[in-house]
C-alpha cells in the first residue's frame, strides 16, 4: 500500500484547506456585502425597494443550491477521492466569481445581466455546497480523534474569516476610489481579485496526498460503489442525517446569518447607518470573536459537542429582539431635540426628470452634525408636475448615512461581537460533530447534505426572507426575526430530546455506524 498520505502534516493539511474554504467563502459573500450597489447596477433606475429583495433572491438562490452541490461533489468525494474533488470546486467557484465582475449593467444589455448573474450564482451555490465537506472530511481524517473537535474548528474560522476578507477589501477599495466611481465600476475589482487568490490556493492544494483514511479504503477496495444510496436508503444512515440537519445544521445555519450577514443588512438598509461606519463595526465583532472558534472547537473534545452548539442556538432565541431594538432606538432621530445640534451644511438641491414626462423629482440634502460626534443627512423630497393644475406632492423625510458617535459606535461593535460569539458556539464543533456521524467510505456525501441544507436554505434564506417579511407595509422592522428565532427554537428542542452528549470512542464509533448507525451516540 502506497505511504504517500503519510508524507501530509496535520498543519499543512489545515493551512491547505483553509485558504482554498476562505476564498471560496469570500469569492460567495462580496455577493451579498454589495447586494445594494449591485441591485442598483442590475436592475431599472426607477426599482427602489424591489431591486435589493430581488438582488438579495438571487444571493439566496446561491445558497438554494448548494444541497445539490452537496450531493453532486460529495458523491464524487467518496467515489474518486477528496482532494480532487474540492480542487474542482475551487475552480468552479474562482471562474464565476471573476465572471460577475465582467458582467454588464442593466443599461446595457436589460434584464441579461440579473438573468448572468443568477446563472453564476447558482454555479457558485453548486460549489460551495461541494468545498466545505470536502475541506472538512479531509482535516477530519488527518486529526486525532481526541483533537477533531480543536483542528477541524480552523476550517470554522474560514467563513468568518472569508466574510472578513470580503469587506475589508470591499471598504479598502470604496475608500481608495471614491464613492461615486465604486458605485459606477469599482465594484467589479473585489470580484476581478478574486482569480488572483483562487490561483494561489489552487497551487497549493495540488501539491498535497489524499486523505489516510480514503487512501486505505481505496487500497483495500472498499470504498463506496453508491454512496448516495448508502446514505439515503439505508434507514440507519438517513436517521443520521436528518438527526444531524433537524437537531443542529438548522438552527445553527439561521444563528450564522443572522448575527452576520442580517446584522450588517439590517444596519445598513432598516438602521441607515453609514456604509463604512456599518462595516467597521463588522470587521471589529468579527475580528474579536474569531479565536473563539478554535477555543469552543477545543472545547467540544473535552465535553462533548451538544451543549456548546444548542446554548448559541437558545441564547440567540433569547437576545435577538432586545438587540435589534438597541440598534433601532440608537439610530432614531426622532428623538433628536434642536439642543442636540451642533451645526447644519448648506442645502444640496437636485433635479431629477422622470421619464419624458416634464415632471421633475426635486431633492434637497442637508447634514446635521450632532454635539455627540454623530451625523446623518436629513433628505426632503418632493415631485413637481409639468402640469401646473397639478399640486406639488410632498414625500416624506428620509434620514440616511448615519454616522453614530463613539460611544454608539463601539456599543454597536460589542453587540455584533455578541452575535458572532454565538455564531463561534453553534459553528465551531459542528465539523468535528458531522464527521463522527458518519462512516468515512459515505462521509463526504452523508454530511455535506444536511450541512448544506441546514446552511445554504434554512440559514441562507435569513437576509431574504426576513427583509421581505419586514417590508410588508405595516410591519415591525423587527418582525423579520421571528423566522430565525423560530428555526433555532425548534432545532435547540430536537437537539435537546434527540441529540446525545455521550462522546464515542471514534474507532469504535466508526465501526458500528458502519453496521447498526441507529445506536451510535453523537457528541
Amino acid at each position: 500500500m502506497s505511504v504517500e498520505p503519510e508524507k501530509n502534516n496535520i498543519f499543512k493539511v489545515i493551512g491547505a484547506s483553509s485558504l482554498g474554504t476562505l476564498i471560496e467563502w469570500y469569492d460567495f459573500y462580496i455577493f451579498g456585502s454589495l447586494a445594494m450597489v449591485i441591485g442598483a447596477q442590475l436592475f431599472p433606475a426607477d426599482a427602489g425597494a424591489s431591486a435589493l429583495i430581488n438582488t438579495l433572491a438571487i444571493f439566496a438562490a446561491g445558497f438554494i443550491v448548494r444541497p445539490f452541490g452537496a450531493l453532486v461533489f460529495g458523491r464524487l468525494g467518496d467515489l474518486i477521492g477528496r482532494k480532487h474533488t474540492f480542487l474542482l470546486t475551487l475552480v468552479l467557484m474562482g471562474g464565476s466569481t471573476f465572471l460577475i465582475g465582467l458582467i454588464p449593467s442593466y443599461s446595457s444589455i436589460g434584464y441579461a445581466a440579473p438573468i448572468l448573474v443568477l446563472i453564476l450564482r447558482l454555479v457558485q451555490g453548486l460549489a460551495l455546497g461541494g468545498e466545505y465537506g470536502g475541506a472538512a472530511t479531509y482535516v477530519a481524517e488527518h486529526a486525532p480523534a481526541n483533537k477533531r473537535g480543536f483542528f477541524t474548528s480552523w476550517i470554522q474560522t474560514t467563513a468568518t474569516g472569508g466574510l472578513f476578507l470580503s469587506i475589508g477589501v470591499i471598504v479598502l477599495t470604496k475608500n481608495l476610489m471614491g464613492a461615486e466611481a465604486f458605485a459606477d465600476w469599482g465594484w467589479r475589482i473585489p470580484f476581478l481579485l478574486s482569480i488572483l487568490l483562487v490561483g494561489v490556493s489552487i497551487y497549493i492544494r495540488m501539491k498535497m496526498h489524499e486523505s489516510p483514511m480514503f487512501s486505505k479504503l481505496k487500497a483495500e477496495g472498499k470504498v463506496s460503489k453508491n454512496p448516495l444510496k448508502e446514505s439515503f436508503s439505508k434507514k440507519g444512515n438517513f436517521k443520521m442525517v436528518l438527526l444531524a440537519l433537524f437537531g443542529a445544521t438548522m438552527g445553527q445555519g439561521v444563528i450564522w446569518y443572522t448575527g452576520q450577514f442580517y446584522a450588517q443588512s439590517f444596519l445598513e438598509n432598516t438602521c441607515k447607518v453609514d456604509f463604512n461606519d456599518s462595516r467597521y463595526i463588522l470587521l471589529w465583532g468579527i475580528a474579536f470573536a474569531t479565536p473563539f472558534f478554535v477555543i469552543f472547537g477545543s472545547w467540544s473534545d473535552r465535553v462533548g459537542r451538544k451543549w456548546i452548539m444548542l446554548t448559541g442556538m437558545l441564547l440567540g432565541v433569547i437576545f435577538y429582539r432586545p438587540i435589534y431594538q438597541v440598534f433601532l432606538d440608537d439610530t432614531d432621530v426622532s428623538r433628536i431635540t434642536q439642543a442636540d445640534i451642533l451645526d447644519t451644511s448648506v442645502p444640496v438641491i437636485t433635479r431629477l426628470a422622470i421619464d419624458n414626462s416634464g415632471d421633475s423629482l426635486i431633492t434637497t440634502s442637508t447634514r446635521v452634525n450632532l454635539l455627540s460626534g454623530a451625523s446623518f443627512t436629513q433628505v426632503q423630497s418632493h415631485t413637481k408636475y409639468a402640469d401646473p393644475a397639478k399640486a406639488v406632492e410632498l414625500h416624506p423625510d428620509t434620514h440616511v448615512d448615519k454616522k453614530l458617535s463613539s460611544g454608539v459606535f463601539w456599543k454597536f461593535i460589542a453587540l455584533i461581537f455578541f452575535q458572532i460569539l454565538l455564531v463561534t458556539m453553534v459553528y465551531g464543533p459542528i465539523a468535528a460533530f458531522l464527521v463522527e456521524l458518519f462512516p468515512t467510505k459515505i462521509r463526504y456525501t452523508s454530511m455535506s447534505l444536511p450541512y448544506h441544507v441546514g446552511n445554504g436554505v434554512f440559514g441562507g434564506l435569513v437576509p431574504f426572507i426576513a427583509t421581505l417579511i419586514a417590508s410588508f407595509a405595516g410591519s415591525n422592522p423587527l418582525s423579520g426575526l421571528w423566522y430565525p428565532i423560530g428555526i433555532a427554537a425548534l432545532s435547540f428542542v430536537i437537539g435537546a430530546i434527540y441529540l446525545s452528549n455521550t462522546k464515542p470512542d471514534h474507532q469504535e464509533a466508526e465501526q458500528e455506524v458502519s453496521t447498526h448507525p441507529e445506536k451510535i451516540n453523537v457528541s
